[in-house]
């Protein structure tokens, strides 16, 4: 049961990251990849922390790793705005 249980807590993850990096690149650009450094980095030491509760440790390191592939997502997300794929915000002064 609890294989279900990561596996649709890491596909609810996973999708909940999609539209934040989308909406954080929007609006603040990729000046905002260090907050996911530190919720990454938190993330995975909460996992660490509670290593004992499989679950749970499971769920967090999930999320650890979507924050850090999140900093290589912003990056990328900014080249699909500069190619068109995605609307550039037009209150947004640096680029």
């Amino acid at each position: 049961m609890k294989g279900i249980i990561i596996g649709a807590a890491a596909f609810l993850i996973i999708g909940l990251f999609h539209p934040l990096v989308i909406k954080g690149e929007y609006y603040f650009g990729v000046k905002i990849w260090w907050a996911f450094l530190i919720a990454g980095l938190l993330f995975l030491a909460a996992a660490v922390l509670c290593a004992d509760y499989v679950l749970w440790s499971a769920i967090l390191g999930v999320t650890g790793f979507s924050c850090l592939w999140s900093i290589l997502e912003l990056f990328e997300q900014r080249e699909r705005v500069r190619k068109g794929w995605f609307p550039a915000n037009p209150k947004r002064k640096n680029r």
